[in-house]
């Protein structure tokens, strides 16, 4: 490393890894790659200083560095814009430090037109962005004349990128980059990753070579988990946490600064109140911070945690990545974490340096999830960690990139089709597909081309570009491929915004309700031009908002861990407290039922008022139970009519039927092949909206939906309204469209999780099968069980009929005299 850069180094107390000096030296041997290491270990500067590095090393005369600045030499991408401002303070540091001639800038989308136009005029010598914003550059004419210098492109968290459509959108921006600049480096920082090499593949692209630098350090994770005093056996989904306050309370005042995580934004909702009801002296050293609330309150927050101000940040993942909190001495994680990179992830929030301990509190919400927080603890120590998985040919962003190349100069077919195709996403696009595609740019295909607005890109000779300034305009307010559900701007009457609840929440309201957000009991004065007007108000809070997307199932890491650790615990291996405390329950379970081994599967059935109840264990998590439960009762009532309610949950599924059903080994392995699996899924999803649901974020990534000017935004009915039209109109007249295609492959592959699925229907065909008719509802079935019945029931019937339950089963239990241990 260069001198001036070493001695930088050292006087900030730091020791150079030696993954660090591989990454500095490849960089300078003009490779790509991806830095993969531990949280808190110094990915960043890993992957800056190559470039700092390089220019010192071209530049060794002080003396005559330029006295004006470099021209455009690094893109550095970001995935979240809340972590640009952290990270260009990073990269500022040593470039400031040592006087080094480069301008750093961020481009985001909530900087000003005036900002943004002015790095137009006058590109930085690094700018820290979105993919989002990089794929907007693209829509300047004059963008390789402006970029033409770019060194390098640096890809930050990769891992929160691959597997999802903002991934897919950066390797098409980087393929295009990598066209205009042959000898273009393109670098990726990422942490807690599994198949590491695949994900470096992604990044460069499929025929490209890259190195691989691991930091492969120790990082020791201190995983404490919270037990009750008294536990449950017949546990069910959420009612354990709150009574562990007291205990969560103590922690918080042993620890100067806690970060505490919960899975969702109505829970974080949830327990700030509970918190705060029971410490209302804290009232100025606890925040929340989740990604409804306005950017200017969490960026308060961000900067109280940064300055040691804040006891406890109640949070979500809106804390997951990146910015670094030095004064966080641990985390509490309430619930499950549902996947092993994501409790590295938030442990890794505290002890953020290299040498330190992260520490992370576990607070189950149910007594299984004791088994998950234990389970994630053997597969940390095993490493095994969950890979993310690169998604095939999303056609609809392609035509999204297309109509971008066509404001940037325009493209030609052949030369632009190689490029996609040197994108591990598009690898495998067909001619076909790509001639589908330009003619679904050019003349809206074959269903609407007697609709003008549909013509988007003309051909010129053998360019294609934008049709017309009005095209141009949309598509550029329409980049991107977040596709939110309808938010509603929250607002005091007397001025100030809180942050945005979803429309479909906010609708169920009538004006004098209250509700709970952003920490504060709120009361709804009205509601007009999708906002929000409310007032603060006092006593018994009301309802809690529930935004979509927060369902988190259990990973297939995690899934197999449990299934191990709950055979272990059956097997009298109790060499962990969390086994121990699980223990009796497990034993109820063996003494009804079965435990399974992880190369068995369980079905129990047995009857109640309700019905006859079938339930099945594969332990495959929420999404292939939610497309699991369906295709079995499909299958089974294909050979006899009957009906079915189905519920479900990660660890089984319910099949609830007036009449018995009469199932042996040979019938359920007929019924569980993984043989025309696609067709018959496809089959059971042509009853249900969820294709014309996952339409609806297809036809706004395409283009066809328009989501509305700022400040007169369309509503969710509305636009549905509109997905639906085109949804019907292809199906009738365009059957083989193939964004109908993908919207029934998305759904598959991110809703039911086909290719999980699949592998789970033929490890069964080997599995044993056992079937049991326990006397009572198992603790296993329990909170299957419960589940359902909260759909079913108002909130006050629910909770008395599972009271009433619990204690059955409890005295059922009790005279059994089988459960104590």
């Amino acid at each position: 490393m260069n001198r001036l850069l070493e001695l930088w180094f050292t006087q900030q107390g730091w020791s150079l890894f030696d993954f660090q000096q591989d990454a500095i030296n490849a960089y300078g041997n003009g490779e790509s790659g991806l830095v993969h290491a531990p949280t808190g270990m110094g990915k960043t500067y890993a992957a800056w200083l190559g470039a700092l590095n390089k220019w010192l090393e071209e530049n060794p005369d002080r003396e005559r560095w330029p006295k004006e600045p470099v021209p455009p030499r690094v893109l550095w991408i970001t995935p979240l814009r809340a972590l640009a401002n952290d990270t260009l303070l990073s990269l500022q540091q040593p470039v400031e430090a040592l006087g080094i001639p480069w301008t750093l800038e961020k481009r985001t989308g909530d900087i000003s037109s005036t900002k943004k136009k002015a790095l137009l005029d006058r590109p930085p010598t690094t700018l820290v962005t979105t993919p989002e914003s990089l794929s907007l550059m693209l829509t300047h004419e004059d963008w390789e004349e402006t970029w033409g210098t770019l060194e390098a492109i640096i890809v930050d968290e990769w891992h929160e990128l691959l597997g999802n459509k903002r991934g897919v959108m950066t390797e098409l921006c980087l393929a295009r980059f990598r066209a205009a600049i042959p000898n273009l480096r393109v670098w990726g920082v990422s942490a807690t990753l599994g198949r590491i090499e695949e994900a470096l593949q992604v990044l460069v692209g499929p025929k490209n070579s890259g190195r691989l630098v691991r930091g492969e350090y120790p990082k020791k994770i201190d995983v404490v988990t919270l037990r009750p005093d008294t536990m449950e056996h017949f546990p069910w989904a959420g009612h354990l946490g709150v009574r562990l306050l007291p205990q969560i309370l103590t922690y918080l005042e042993q620890a100067t600064t806690t970060l505490f995580f919960t899975n969702t934004r109505a829970m974080a909702e949830i327990w700030f109140q509970a918190i705060l009801n029971a410490k209302p002296e804290w009232e100025h050293e606890i925040a929340l911070h989740h990604g409804s609330l306005d950017r200017d309150l969490r960026t308060m927050y961000e900067e109280g945690l940064k300055q040691g101000l804040l006891r406890c940040v109640v949070c979500t993942s809106s804390l997951d990545l990146g910015v670094d909190f030095s004064p966080v001495e641990q985390v509490i994680q309430v619930g499950s974490p549902k996947g092993v990179a994501r409790l590295l992830q938030r442990a890794g929030r505290s002890g953020h340096q290299p040498g330190k301990v992260s520490r992370i509190i576990c607070v189950p919400t149910h007594a299984f999830e004791l088994i998950e927080f234990a389970a994630v603890r053997d597969a940390v120590a095993q490493f095994r960690i969950e890979a993310r998985e690169p998604i095939p040919k999303p056609l609809d962003l392609l035509v999204q990139h297309l109509i971008t190349l066509s404001m940037g100069g325009g493209f030609e077919s052949e030369p632009t089709l190689q490029e996609v195709r040197s994108t591990w996403s598009f690898a495998s696009l067909t001619d076909l597909e790509w001639q589908w595609v330009l003619d679904f740019i050019t003349y809206g295909g074959k269903s609407l081309r007697a609709y003008a607005q549909y013509a988007r890109v003309r051909k010129e000779g053998r360019r294609y570009v934008i049709s017309n300034p009005k095209a141009a305009q949309f598509h550029r307010m329409n980049i991107g491929t977040i596709s939110s559900y309808q938010s509603v701007v929250v607002k005091y009457t007397s001025g100030g915004e809180l942050g945005t609840v979803e429309e479909g929440f906010i609708g169920r309201l009538k004006p004098g309700d209250k509700f709970v957000f952003g920490g504060k009991v709120l009361q709804l004065v009205r509601f007009q031009a999708m906002t929000a007007y409310v007032k603060r108000s006092t006593g018994k809070p009301g309802a809690v908002p529930r935004w979509a997307g927060g369902r988190m199932p259990l990973s297939s890491e995690l899934s197999r861990a449990v299934r191990e650790k709950i055979h272990s615990i059956s097997q009298g291996k109790l060499n962990d407290e969390e086994s121990l405390a699980v223990a009796p329950i497990l034993q109820i379970q063996q003494n009804w039922s079965v435990v399974p081994a992880p190369n068995v599967l369980l079905v129990e059935q047995l009857k109640s008022r309700d019905g006859y109840h079938t339930f099945l264990y594969p332990f495959a998590g929420r999404l292939v139970h939610e497309g699991l439960g369906p295709l079995l009762a499909w299958r089974i009532a294909r050979e006899e009519a009957r009906t079915f309610s189905i519920a479900q949950n990660d660890y089984g599924i319910e099949l609830l039927s007036p009449t018995p059903l009469e199932l042996d080994v040979e019938s359920l392995r007929r019924h569980l092949s993984p043989h025309q699996l696609l067709e018959d899924l496809l089959l059971t999803l042509a009853n249900t909206e969820l294709p014309k649901y996952q339409f609806r974020e297809i036809a706004r990534i395409a283009g066809l939906v328009f989501e509305g000017y700022p400040g007169n935004r369309k509503t969710g009915k509305q636009l549905q309204i509109s997905s639906n039209l085109l949804y019907d109109v292809f199906s009738q007249f365009e059957p083989d469209n193939l964004l109908l295609e993908q919207a029934r492959r998305e759904v598959l592959d991110r809703q039911m999780e086909i290719l999980r699925m699949q592998s789970i229907l033929e490890s069964i065909q080997t599995m044993e099968i056992t079937i049991t008719q326990p006397p009572k509802f198992t603790p296993f079935c329990f909170p299957i069980l419960v589940d359902r019945l909260r759909h079913q029931l108002s909130t006050e019937s629910w909770d008395d009929r599972i009271e009433r339950l619990v204690e059955q089963l409890e005295t059922h239990a009790g005279r059994s005299g089988k459960h104590a241990c």
